[in-house]
C-alpha cells in the first residue's frame, strides 16, 4: 500500500508539473464551454454520411498510441469511443506541444475531419485540439480495469469511466423507469408527490430514520412508504394515482437491501387485488419487452419467462407444496409453534400466532423455490394490517406478493377501507410495538379520520424499482443498480 501511494504521489507530481507547463504556454487547463456537434457512436453508425466532413467531438482520453511526429489516441464520450489521429505537420506547433503534455484521463475537445485508416478504423483527424480538463490522478490500471467492488461503489465516477457495462446498466435503469411512467400515464394514472419527512412512519413494517426540525422543535421521520398519503388522495377523489420515489428504512444491508431505495406505489379506486395481479404481470412484461425486446430473459444463468399469466398459489398451498404441512389442519397457535419447531424455524417466539408462523415458514422454506414469476396470495391478517379481510376466511387477507428469482418484487392489497377495522388493527399493532416489536405499525389517527370520511374499494400495489432493474440488467447486487449505495465511511 505504501509503495502504491508513493507511485501515486510521483504520478501526481509529474501531472502537476505538466499542469504548470500548460499554464506557462498561456493555455487554461480547465477550459470554457465547448460546442460539441457529434458523438462517437453517431459518427461510427453513419460513416458514409460523415466521411471527409468536419465534426466537433469531446471526451476523455482513454489510450494513446504512437510517438514522434504522429500519434493515435482514443476519446471516450457518453456514447462510446472513437479513435483520433494527430500529425505534427497538420497542426500548429503549440497544439502539438500541448498534445505532448496530455495524459490518460484528460478531457479534450477535437475539431477535425472523419476518415477511415488503412486498417479500417473510423477516426477523426485533428485540425484543432482544446484541453478542457487536466486529470491530476491516473485512471485504474488499463489491463485489469476497476474490479475492486468497494472502490467501484465508493468512487462510482471511476466505475463509469472504465467499465462501459456499468454505464449501460444505468442507462437501462433510466429507460425502465421511463417505461413504467409511460405505461401508467397512458392508463389514466396521475403521478403525485407526497412528503418524504413525516410526523409518523407508517405504511409498512420497518424501522425508520429519525431527524429533527429545529424551527418546529419536533422529530420527523424519513418515510418508509408512500401508502397512507396516496390513499388519502383516493379519499379526496382521485381514482388512479402513483408515485415513484425514495423510501428509507433503518435496517440491514444486503445484496437485496439498501437503506435508501426506490419504490413505485399506485392506488386504483373501485379495484381489488385481482386487478393488481393483472396490472403487475402486464406492467413488468411490457417494460421488459419495451426495454429489452423480449419477455424471456436470463438472470444469473437462469432462464426467466415474464410472459403473462404468471403462476398463482396461496401462501397455505405454497407451504403445503414445499413442506408437506397443511395449515388448514392446524387450528391453534400451539400446534403451529410445534410444527415450526419440527422444521427448525428458529425465529418463532412463544407468543407468535398461527398466522405469523405460517409466514415465517413460508419465508424460510418456500421463497427459495420461487424462481419463475409467481403470485403468492392470501397473507395472514397479523402481518397485513392495511389489507382487507377475506370474506370466506377472516384470518387471511386479500393480499399478494410477486416473486421472481426467489425475491419479492411486488406487494399488493385489496385495501382496507373499513375505518373501524383499521382502528382495531392499528391498536393491535400498537400493543405489539409496546411489547418490543420496533417494526410494528404506528397508530395514524389522521389516516383513520380520512377513512371515516369514506374511501372507495381500492386496489394498491408497490413495486421495488431497484429489484426490477436488477432483474432486467442481470445484476447480482442492489448496489450494482444504485449509483451511490450506502457505505460505511472510511476512517
Amino acid at each position: 500500500m505504501e509503495n502504491f501511494q508513493e507511485d501515486l504521489n510521483e504520478i501526481m507530481k509529474i501531472r502537476l508539473q505538466k499542469l504548470q507547463d500548460i499554464k506557462g504556454m498561456g493555455i487554461n487547463p480547465y477550459g470554457e464551454k465547448f460546442p460539441v456537434t457529434h458523438h462517437s457512436q453517431q459518427i461510427k453508425d453513419s460513416f458514409e454520411e460523415f466521411e471527409g466532413k468536419k465534426v466537433v467531438i469531446a471526451g476523455r482520453i482513454m489510450a494513446i498510441r504512437g510517438h514522434g511526429k504522429a500519434a493515435f489516441f482514443d476519446v471516450q464520450d457518453q456514447a462510446g469511443r472513437i479513435q483520433v489521429y494527430i500529425k505534427k505537420d497538420s497542426v500548429d506547433e503549440k497544439t502539438f506541444e500541448l498534445f505532448g503534455k496530455l495524459d490518460l484521463g484528460d478531457i479534450v475537445g477535437i475539431e477535425g475531419s472523419v476518415f477511415r485508416t488503412h486498417k479500417g478504423e473510423i477516426s477523426v483527424s485533428v485540425d484543432k485540439l482544446t484541453l478542457l480538463s487536466k486529470s491530476l490522478r491516473p485512471l485504474p490500471e488499463k489491463w485489469h480495469g476497476l474490479k475492486d467492488v468497494d472502490i467501484r461503489y465508493r468512487q462510482r465516477y471511476l466505475d463509469l469511466i472504465v467499465n462501459p457495462d456499468v454505464k449501460k446498466t444505468f442507462i437501462t435503469r433510466s429507460k425502465i423507469i421511463k417505461s413504467i411512467r409511460n405505461y401508467l400515464d397512458s392508463r389514466g394514472f396521475i403521478e403525485m408527490e407526497t412528503p418524504m419527512m413525516t410526523p409518523l412512519a407508517g405504511g409498512a413494517a420497518a424501522r425508520p430514520f429519525i431527524t429533527h426540525h429545529n424551527a418546529l422543535d419536533i422529530d420527523l421521520y424519513l418515510r418508509i412508504a408512500t401508502e397512507l398519503y396516496l390513499k388519502r388522495l383516493i379519499v379526496g377523489g382521485f381514482e388512479k394515482v402513483y408515485e415513484i420515489g425514495k423510501d428509507f428504512r433503518n435496517e440491514g444491508i444486503s445484496i437485496k437491501h439498501n437503506p435508501e431505495f426506490t419504490m413505485m406505489e399506485l392506488y386504483q379506486a373501485y379495484a381489488d387485488y385481482n386487478d393488481m395481479m393483472k396490472l403487475t404481470e402486464d406492467l413488468i412484461s411490457h417494460v421488459a419487452m419495451e426495454v429489452l425486446g423480449t419477455t424471456k430473459i436470463s438472470y444469473q444463468g437462469e432462464e426467466i419467462d415474464l410472459t403473462p399469466p404468471w403462476n398463482r398459489m396461496t401462501m397455505i398451498d405454497a407451504v403445503k407444496k414445499y413442506t408437506g404441512i397443511d395449515f388448514n389442519e392446524l387450528k391453534t397457535d400451539e400446534e403451529a409453534r410445534k410444527v415450526a419447531k419440527d422444521l427448525h424455524i428458529e425465529e418463532v417466539g412463544d407468543q407468535d400466532t398461527r398466522g405469523k408462523i405460517l409466514n415465517l415458514i413460508f419465508e424460510e422454506k418456500v421463497e427459495q423455490n420461487l424462481v419463475q414469476p409467481t403470485f403468492i396470495l392470501d397473507y395472514p391478517i397479523e402481518i397485513s394490517p392495511l389489507a382487507k379481510k377475506k370474506e370466506d376466511n377472516p384470518d387471511l387477507t386479500y393480499r399478494f406478493e410477486a416473486f421472481i428469482t426467489r425475491r419479492e418484487m411486488a406487494n399488493a392489497f385489496s385495501e382496507l377501507n373499513d375505518p373501524i377495522d383499521q382502528r382495531e388493527r392499528f391498536l393491535q399493532q400498537l400493543k405489539e410495538r409496546e411489547a418490543g416489536d420496533e417494526e410494528a405499525h404506528v397508530f395514524d389517527e389522521d389516516f383513520v379520520n380520512a377513512l371515516e370520511h369514506g374511501m372507495p374499494p381500492t386496489g394498491g400495489l408497490g413495486i421495488g424499482i431497484d429489484r426490477i432493474v436488477m432483474l432486467l440488467t442481470d445484476s447480482y447486487s442492489i448496489r450494482d443498480v444504485i449509483l451511490f449505495p450506502t457505505m460505511r465511511p472510511k476512517a
